[in-house]
């Protein structure tokens, strides 16, 4: 009996973590296609530049995203 509540629990958490883990991944992905996009369409910054951060964010996804958002992000003219 204890066994079968125990593969229920388990099959409720790991759908759970699923779901919090797609959830996540998701937010991640569109954080990444926000930073792509403002880096591309970003009028402060320099044609050479934009293709640098392009580069950056695209081959390390999150960090690059990250690092773009603290330091490239900012001199957008608006």
């Amino acid at each position: 009996m204890n066994l079968m509540f125990g593969m229920i629990g388990s099959g409720v958490f790991g759908l759970l973590a699923f779901l919090f883990m797609a959830a996540i991944s998701l937010a991640c992905f569109a954080f990444w296609l926000w930073m792509l996009i403002h880096a591309i369409t970003n009028k402060g910054i320099a044609d050479m530049e934009k293709v640098v951060w392009v580069i950056v964010i695209i081959f390390l996804p999150f960090v690059g995203s990250l690092i773009y958002f603290f330091v490239g992000r900012p001199k957008a003219s608006g």
